[in-house]
């Protein structure tokens, strides 16, 4: 079974970067994560995002 790079908790914490005023771009390209990728998982997670 393939291993998730990244753990929900990990997900949420570079979901609250975004959410703290960081630009999606240096985000997604700090984390090497693409844009489709961070706004699916904002889709699914930024609910649980306190």
């Amino acid at each position: 079974m393939k291993r998730k790079r990244y753990t929900e908790e990990q997900v949420v914490a570079i979901l609250r970067e975004a959410d703290e005023g960081r630009n999606v771009d240096d985000v997604c390209r700090e984390h090497n994560v693409s844009k489709a990728n961070f706004h699916r998982w904002k889709s699914k997670y930024g609910r649980r995002a306190p």
